[in-house]
């Protein structure tokens, strides 16, 4: 079974089916921030140490594999999918993952709305972005929610899955218009913080996992989309 192939003239590994043997994964950093990003939007990401300054959460044993990562939940008219196949794992009329150096491009089409999203780290900038773009491809109007989820990791990657009491009690965000701030650390002694940021307004959010996914549900059946 063939699963990709190789695009030279660009430079890049193109992925044409989500339904890999494994998750394929790229890597994507600059001087001192890092992430990895599979073909189906799972992976991480970390700021100068993977263990010690970890952003964003990821169980490398999880069931199923390669859960949590950086997700973007479509709402079409009342059908919910995902543009990069998993979580929602929803038939798509058209996927790619094109894993290039240092940047990754996941497209996935379903019911005549065509998603493509774009992943990367600046050189010179400790951050990750993210571009989303929608494109109808109807010719009727449509109406669509656009819902995107982070979970943020409490910066040490070996506390954060086995210490559970710590994370109750040191948790805490900070809302400022569009962005979401993670400046968690105890007792207040605190030289870095992480962000999310959207560059438009928003209808609403979420900072808690079980108001967004409900609390028996996982990444694949999120209450609020």
């Amino acid at each position: 079974m063939k699963f990709g192939y190789f695009d030279d003239e660009n430079r890049e590994y193109v992925i044409t089916t989500p339904k890999t043997p494994y998750p394929w994964i790229n890597y994507l950093g600059s001087e001192e921030f890092f992430g990895l990003i599979s073909n189906t939007a799972g992976g991480y990401s970390f700021y100068q140490d993977a263990r010690l300054r970890r952003l964003t959460r990821y169980r490398y044993n999880n069931v199923p594999l390669d859960d949590g990562g950086r997700y973007f939940y479509i709402n079409d008219g009342g059908d919910c999918w995902t543009p990069s196949f998993k979580p929602l794992k929803k038939d798509l009329s058209f996927y790619e993952c094109r894993h290039g150096l240092g940047y990754s491009i996941i497209q996935g089409a379903r019911g005549g709305l065509r998603v493509e999203q774009l992943f990367f780290v600046p050189l010179g900038f400790n951050g990750e972005v993210m571009r989303v773009k929608l494109r109808n491809e109807t010719d009727r109007a449509k109406s669509v929610s656009l819902f995107s989820l982070v979970e943020f990791c409490l910066w040490d990657a070996n506390d954060d899955m086995t210490n559970f009491q710590r994370n109750l009690s040191i948790g805490e965000v900070e809302v400022e218009d569009s962005t979401i701030y993670h400046k968690t650390e105890y007792r207040e002694r605190r030289n870095h913080y992480a962000f999310f940021s959207v560059n438009s307004d928003v209808a609403g959010f979420d900072t808690d996992r079980e108001s967004f996914l409900g609390i028996y549900n996982g990444y694949s059946e999120p209450e609020v989309v």
